[in-house]
């Protein structure tokens, strides 16, 4: 493949100079992330154009930075209208190549200076990993809540902790509660509460805010599972566009939340050795820890995955993750989001209302009809992976029918 691009008429054509040694890693590179050859030939041109301008300017491969490369990128958009994104993607890749082999300088930090409230965040951040030994998740779930408070706070100046008051924590939580699930208020509450230990411990706040910080109510089954009926979900599956990659794609990815009750995360991490076709299973691995579970694969899940695997993945790359991004670089998708934007989606494209719009209604739409047609809690709670029967426990509150035998009359009114 490395051989027949670089035959291509508008590569042998063009001129690296004392780019030329770092062309085949660089190809390397691209490849393994899924690129297609049209769209590399167009990365090496851009190369090629890049080499007469250091030319022209008196550069060399040594002096080669970010500031560097922006001054190309503003030339380029003036003379070629090159798309900018495309552009700087390309030429941030290159100057990795350059840097891994020596040639350029180290990076001295991002072209934009990272503000205070950036620093305070990363430093809390590594504290997570390093000292608390925290899982990845919990971290990124925290550091994304502190940086939000501590940016709504100071902004992009400096911080001064020392003006710091956990009225100002409560204000921003209250403000989360008007507008997110109690389960939400709860975790920015933990997050605020370990990022105050952490100043306190740090020394830079004399008083610990944690204890100060209110709690948020939510009651154990004190709420209703939202989900939609075995009608609507099909209803959602039906409108995936099965005649394209992509559709095909969306259509496993919806069919292991509906059929399977997956989480998103769980989907997320999914890899191809989970898959063990041979005895029709799939393995699902734990977010924290080393623990894992395995579920049936349907053969309705199985011939979609298979499908996708064997018509629509991309190929190529060295990533072993089951659903990667349909354009290049093919890689896994990133995080969450991608999954709920999935949903949400697929609801607006059906028309279908909800409260929740996320991958977890698809898990809650599951145990809601499994229940309606006989299974046990017990038996709901397997699939599911729950930890705890009240997890489970919460779904007999959507069984109206045979819960009504239960309320006693009104009293005054004939039995």
């Amino acid at each position: 493949m490395t051989l027949s691009i670089l035959s291509s008429p508008y590569i042998q054509s063009a001129r690296f100079g004392p780019l030329c040694p770092y062309i085949k890693p660089y190809l390397t590179v691209v490849l393994n992330q899924g690129y297609q050859p049209t769209t590399i030939v167009g990365q090496l041109r851009l190369i090629a154009r890049l080499h007469r301008w250091l030319l022209k300017k008196n550069y060399d491969p040594g002096d080669l930075d970010e500031r560097v490369l922006a001054h190309f990128q503003q030339c380029e958009q003036k003379k070629r209208r090159t798309a900018a994104n495309g552009a700087r993607i390309t030429l941030q890749r290159l100057l990795g190549v350059l840097r891994e082999a020596g040639v350029a300088p180290p990076a001295e930090g991002s072209p934009v200076q990272p503000t205070a409230v950036h620093g305070l965040t990363e430093r809390y951040r590594r504290y997570l990993l390093d000292d608390q030994g925290l899982a990845a998740s919990t971290v990124a779930n925290y550091t994304w809540h502190v940086q939000k408070f501590l940016s709504e706070r100071f902004g992009a100046g400096p911080v001064h902790l020392v003006g710091l008051q956990a009225q100002d924590a409560t204000r921003f939580i209250q403000q989360t509660a008007r507008d997110h699930s109690a389960r939400h208020a709860q975790l920015r509450v933990a997050a605020l509460r370990s990022f105050f230990r952490f100043l306190h411990g740090q020394g830079e706040l004399e008083t610990d805010l944690a204890p100060a910080l209110p709690k948020v109510a939510n009651w154990a089954l004190s709420s209703l599972p939202k989900y939609i009926s075995a009608e609507a979900v099909q209803r959602v599956l039906d409108q995936c566009d099965r005649q394209t990659p992509v559709g095909r794609r969306t259509y496993a990815v919806l069919l292991l939340l509906a059929r399977l009750g997956l989480r998103g995360g769980e989907v997320l991490r999914l890899n191809l050795e989970d898959l063990d076709w041979h005895q029709a299973r799939i393995i699902i691995r734990a977010s924290k820890g080393p623990s894992w579970t395995q579920l049936p694969l349907t053969p309705e899940v199985g011939e979609a995955l298979a499908r996708y695997l064997r018509q629509d993945r991309p190929r190529g790359g060295d990533c072993r993750r089951v659903f990667l991004r349909a354009r290049a670089p093919h890689v896994g998708l990133s995080d969450t989001q991608a999954i709920t934007s999935l949903v949400r989606r697929a609801l607006t494209k059906t028309g279908i209302e909800s409260a929740r719009k996320g991958a977890h209604l698809l898990r809650h739409s599951l145990a809601t009809d499994l229940l309606r047609q006989g299974a046990s809690l017990h038996e709901i709670g397997e699939l599911l992976r729950h930890r705890s029967p009240n997890s489970t426990a919460v779904y007999a509150k959507v069984e109206l029918t045979a819960l009504r035998p239960l309320a006693p009359a009104w009293p005054g009114v004939a039995q």
